[in-house]
């Protein structure tokens, strides 16, 4: 993409209302514009970053094995009246009326759509474990929107949705779903730690947050820093297996790890006192499993391997896509902007021309850019009439991690300046070095 022909409005001030960094950065790189209280237009920098973060997402759920679908943002009242949660759900949950007065709600969360999908298709143990998740837009009608993308009104979530047969075929789901998340947030760049949680109004006993720490972070924890240690890494894991998700669960939840509505101050000081750490933490995602508290409520059962109908076992588990851009701009920023990891980047290498209309400085800076695309690399180059000042500094408010530099001195002497936005450091090199470079670097993200 040229920047010349892009749409990108950034903002030279900071907005008054903007209290953290991520809702500050995101505003002034022309990430997001507010519509109303706690609902954004995602203009195209962001959305660009929020599908990163949708595809990431896919890929790890199909690699564990879990179905994609699409429910509709508008519910009917009847399944949830069905459920007993219409009531109990609270003033955030959007509650309207069709022309039809019949009730419906702007759906908050879909356990109950998707269990009147299953009863209506699956009858038999044969067709379990099934596992059906969608990436939709949510509404909850927060008392205080705050904080951006981070506690707003409208979201994009992922939630997934698991029907099993017994308790311990859907605990292997939850844990196959830590995996998964575990798996997710590192490919984003993010150490995103699993701590007991609380299950609110979903439901169930057994439910883990997924937190990464940041300062801003709107729960406060409770942890042992050894926790901060594990990596899942590049580990293959069969998803299949009892034992290996159940060894994974283990290894990232042996250690203390709690939020402050589950935390237990006898087993906290139980912990050597030099590994003890409190902070705050941005929730990203939860998991839970709750039984047959639907399928109870709303006659979702099957016919087991004797004939007899019994209801399945069930759980949720939830991505805050949305949230993601700013946890990662929280996690990820400097005095000059925002600092993307490789993995959720909207462009993969910025290219500032210092003497636009120089002959041999615009040749140089095409022929890296078709170079660069046709590795199926998507570079953003700077191309305005801009001073080399402000080119720079479009480029470190964006966060491009990486930044070609061309201009012809650099030229005279056969090489372009490649300079990490998030080390600072700069190297010189010819143009087809820095190519490969920056292709070597993505071979291991995409």
């Amino acid at each position: 993409m040229r920047l010349s022909r892009y749409f990108l409005p950034v903002l030279k001030e900071t907005p008054a209302d903007a209290q953290i960094a991520s809702h500050r950065l995101m505003l002034r790189a022309g990430m997001i514009k507010q519509s109303s209280a706690g609902i954004y237009s995602w203009l195209p920098l962001g959305y660009k970053v929020l599908k990163r973060i949708e595809q990431i997402v896919h890929e790890e759920q199909a690699r564990a094995g879990h179905i994609p679908m699409l429910m509709p943002t508008l519910q009917s009242a009847d399944l949830w009246k069905e459920s007993g949660r219409y009531d109990a759900y609270g003033p955030e949950m959007l509650r309207i009326k069709d022309r039809h007065e019949r009730d419906m709600l702007y759906g908050p969360t879909n356990e109950e759509m998707v269990t009147d999908i299953f009863r209506s298709h699956v009858g038999s143990y044969k067709d379990l474990p099934l596992t059906l998740y969608h990436i939709q837009w949510k509404f909850r009608d927060e008392i205080r929107p705050r904080f951006g993308v981070m506690r707003g009104r409208e979201f994009l979530m992922k939630d997934g949705y698991n029907f099993d047969l017994t308790k311990e075929d859907a605990l292997h789901a939850y844990n196959r779903h830590l995996v998964s998340y575990l798996r997710t947030y590192e490919r984003m760049g993010l150490q995103a730690i699993p701590m007991r949680a609380d299950s609110g109004p979903i439901g169930g006993d057994d439910t883990h947050e997924f937190l990464v720490l940041a300062e801003t972070g709107e729960s406060e924890v409770f942890y042992d820093s050894e926790i901060t240690d594990l990596k899942f890494g590049d580990r293959q894991i069969d998803y299949d297996s009892v034992d290996q998700c159940q060894a994974v669960l283990e290894e990232f939840t042996s250690r203390y790890a709690r939020t402050d509505e589950t935390h237990d101050e006898a087993l906290f000081n139980a912990i050597p006192e030099e590994r003890r750490r409190t902070a705050r933490g941005i929730e990203v995602g939860q998991i839970f499993y709750f039984g047959t508290k639907y399928s109870d409520a709303m006659g979702a059962v099957v016919a087991d391997r004797d004939g007899t109908r019994v209801p399945v076992h069930m759980g949720s588990h939830g991505i805050g896509v949305s949230r993601l851009v700013g946890a990662l701009i929280e996690a990820n920023h400097d005095d000059n902007g925002i600092i993307w990891p490789e993995g959720v980047t909207p462009f993969h290498c910025g290219i500032v021309n210092l003497k636009q209309g120089d002959a041999e400085a615009d040749g140089a800076c095409e022929s890296l850019y078709a170079a660069l695309t046709v590795l199926g690399l998507e570079p953003l180059y700077d191309d305005r009439e801009e001073r080399a000042g402000a080119k720079f500094a479009t480029m470190d408010l964006i966060g491009l991690p990486w930044r070609i530099t061309v201009g012809p001195r650099g030229l005279k002497n056969g090489v372009v300046e490649l300079t990490s936005r998030r080390t600072g450091t700069s190297e010189e090199m010819p143009p087809e070095a820095a190519v490969a470079k920056i292709a070597d670097i993505y071979a291991g993200v995409l």
